[in-house]
């Protein structure tokens, strides 16, 4: 059996390069005036390079999007401590979910992906199936600690997350006009501790059925 040849056009640190540099640009420019020469000029390869990678242009942008949920998943492992106070952790897990999501990269990345939706209509799987709902299944896990020690009722612990982390989300992009303006540490930390307080209001137990 003759032995594989490898394409050097398809090792790992050119298309990390590849990647990297599609996200910077298509950021900047937007995915009509990007071309793949200008990532390819980016990244430090030649355009058949990118070719070879990913194809053309629509595939690299999808991947670039795709490439780009994977900072939620560090977030996510360890996303909550528990204290013991689930008004204190969820809003410190509120705070570190906002930092990712209004983060330049993130927040560029999703206004793109609102303006492709109706050419790249894939670009809602992507982002409904691998971004943000990383983040609520962190949230769930908390949520459903928190209600077998008792400290809270929650009977479906991923759509009390949803609930959070839409709640948060939304706020605060709405304060930021969509990451396009900072959002001041105060008003960051206020908007968690606002999603948590009506969290833990809404999953507090019941004083009258804990006595029966």
């Amino acid at each position: 059996m003759a032995e594989q040849v490898r394409d050097p056009r398809r090792s790992p640190v050119k298309r990390r390069a590849i990647l990297d540099a599609a996200v910077a640009v298509f950021c900047r420019e937007g995915f009509t005036r990007t071309s793949v020469d200008a990532i390819a000029a980016v990244a430090g390869v030649g355009k058949q390079t990118v070719y070879g990678h990913f194809g053309d242009k629509e595939r690299l942008f999808l991947a670039a999007v795709d490439d780009a949920r994977n900072a939620f998943p560090a977030v996510r492992d360890g996303l909550v401590t528990d204290s013991g106070d689930p008004r204190a952790d969820l809003t410190d897990a509120g705070e570190a979910i906002l930092d990712v999501v209004l983060s330049p990269t993130v927040s560029a990345l999703h206004r793109l992906t609102i303006a492709e939706l109706p050419h790249h209509p894939e670009l809602q799987r992507i982002w409904r199936e691998g971004a943000e709902p990383t983040l609520d299944n962190g949230i769930a896990a908390y949520l459903r600690g928190c209600a077998a020690a008792g400290t809270l009722e929650v009977t479906d612990p991923l759509r009390a997350a949803r609930q959070f982390s839409h709640l948060l989300i939304s706020e605060a992009r709405v304060a930021t006009a969509y990451g396009t303006q900072p959002l001041a540490s105060a008003l960051r930390r206020s908007i968690a501790a606002g999603c948590a307080d009506l969290i833990v209001r809404a999953y507090r137990p019941d004083p009258v059925s804990a006595r029966s």
